[in-house]
């Protein structure tokens, strides 16, 4: 459907909006603004109608709301000052004036018709897209041939839109509405233009004497492409640990996926087009990537994130975590004002994120490392936990915390639920390289060295992997891999000294410091 007024064409079903026959370039939320005022245009839309309507009442503050509001008069040729288009109302809100024609543009047909009131018959406006990645999760199919096994596969749907639901950066449609295309043979295309989703995950599911297989597709709805297919093969015995070992699995696997793709687009887009998320996206990318120039790429992205949208409490939690992985790594430059940006930033992030898993591990664990407070740090991430049970993130950082704490057998039961949890995650490696420091402390010398290796593989610039791969080589008499590696050791941090180690790493525990001083000691640390 289109709405063509004054010199723009504004294309709903597209997304598009051309002025003067040019294409504008504007960011998602601020496209459902202007076709939310457009579609409103015989009444006063208050701002609670506009947050309630366009932000699905997110709570907003007033200068977001009105710099959205400037981007739209901008888009579309008007402004403060003359108000030909989209005017203020005093005290009451805001009012569409320009009048508007309204042409079916799946027709091709091109009438319009000028009665502003006027829609097609039978015409629907689509929902708008939302500002974050939306994901419709539908029924699974139920292959088994017995009809009264429904309930386990609906069972198993409805654990995995809840467990998404816990991921504040995704909008997830609710059961009742992806649960209308039950046993439903609908294009999936379709189905996100219904429900207004980029994503939408399929399954099915097959049930014989007690062994289950369950199949799953997710799939980007406006291209109908595949992103990610997996399948889960097990013995059904406890009905409710069975489901939740299927949403585990399911979500664990789709999760990194989503942000992976919604990476991409993001990377696509041109630079005046970007809003909040699109920054904060292409900073994850950076921070990811995990190397000096990577995390100095990232910085600037997620304070542009932060300029957007002052609110947005996970930009200020990767920002500061960010400061975190350069005092790990030894990069820093300053590391007194370092460590005091770092601690604003994560500060902030747990102000404004109360209830957002992600801003409550990045923050807390940036705490920890940057401001001494681990049991402030361990508070934080565990409540992340119980926010999002499912966030890998929480659970390899929050294992961090408790072995450099001392606790390394509770250590490794966390890096290892976030592997198994993400198995595929693009923060692997950084889990990887914990369970490898808590073999080291164990001096499972063989099982540290495999996980380092695995590690080094993905980022040999990553300090922790390499002190640990030396001083695992130099315990079990590996004398020239042990010199290797002291080498590259030397390289990464010139600096590093035994008598430095715990400026670097917060070890409190006596015996594990103790352990990693021998054995850099005898790999070939200077003092």
């Amino acid at each position: 459907m289109l709405l063509v007024f004054d010199d723009c064409v504004l294309d709903l079903d597209r997304r598009e909006l051309k002025r003067a026959e040019v294409a504008v370039a504007i960011p998602p939320k601020v496209f459902d603004l202007l076709a939310y005022l457009a579609c409103q245009r015989e009444r006063v839309v208050s701002r609670t109608d506009l947050i309630d309507s366009v932000w699905d009442g997110r709570v907003v503050s007033e200068s977001t709301l009105a710099s959205h509001i400037n981007a739209v008069r901008k888009a579309v040729g008007d402004d403060g000052q003359q108000q030909r288009v989209i005017r203020t109302m005093a005290r009451k809100g805001f009012r569409f004036t320009a009048t508007v024609q309204v042409a079916g543009a799946e027709t091709g047909t091109g009438q319009l018709s000028s009665d502003s009131n006027w829609l097609p018959d039978g015409a629907v406006l689509p929902p708008p897209l939302a500002d974050k990645p939306s994901i419709a999760v539908l029924p699974f199919v139920n292959l088994s041939g017995d009809r009264e096994q429904d309930y386990l596969a609906d069972g198993v749907v409805e654990d995995i839109i809840a467990a998404l639901s816990r991921y504040r950066w995704l909008f997830v449609v609710a059961r009742n509405s992806s649960f209308t295309y039950k046993n439903r043979n609908i294009d999936v295309k379709q189905i996100g233009r219904e429900l207004g989703v980029r994503y939408v995950l399929e399954g099915s599911w097959r049930n014989a004497q007690n062994h289950f297989r369950v199949t799953g597709q997710l799939i980007e709805a406006a291209t109908g492409g595949h992103l990610w297919a997996d399948r889960f093969e097990g013995v059904m015995g406890d009905i409710f640990k069975f489901q939740d070992q299927m949403t585990e699995n399911v979500v664990g696997a789709i999760a990194p996926q989503l942000e992976q793709a919604e990476i991409a687009r993001a990377r696509h887009k041109a630079t005046e087009s970007l809003d909040a998320y699109d920054y904060y996206l292409r900073g994850m990318a950076q921070l990811h990537a995990g190397t000096r120039d990577s995390i100095r790429q990232a910085l600037p992205l997620f304070q542009c994130a932060q300029e957007a949208d002052p609110e947005f409490a996970s930009a200020y939690a990767m920002a500061g975590w960010c400061y975190c992985w350069r005092k790990v790594n030894r990069w820093m430059d300053d590391p007194a004002l370092e460590y005091a940006e770092g601690v604003r930033l994560a500060r902030r992030a747990v102000e404004l994120g109360k209830n957002d898993a992600v801003a409550l591990t990045r923050g807390g664990h940036t705490l920890a490392h940057l401001a001494g407070d681990f049991h402030g740090g361990i508070a934080l991430l565990d409540k992340a936990l119980l926010l999002n049970p499912n966030l890998a993130a929480a659970w390899f950082l929050g294992a961090y915390l408790r072995l450099w704490h001392g606790e390394t057998a509770s250590s490794m039961t966390y890096f290892e639920r976030a592997m198994r949890l993400s198995p595929l995650d693009p923060e692997l490696y950084r889990m990887q390289a914990g369970m490898a420091a808590a073999h080291l402390f164990e001096r499972h010398y063989d099982e540290a060295t495999a996980w380092a290796e695995k590690a080094f593989r993905e980022l040999p610039s990553f300090l922790l992997v390499a002190v640990v791969l030396a001083a695992c080589h130099a315990f079990s008499e590996r004398v020239s891999d042990a010199q290797r590696a002291m080498d590259h050791v030397r390289k990464l941090a010139p600096d590093l000294r035994l008598s430095n180690l715990t400026d670097w790493l917060p070890i409190h525990n006596p015996e594990n410091l103790a352990i990693l001083v021998d054995g850099l000691r005898k790999a070939g640390l200077p003092a």
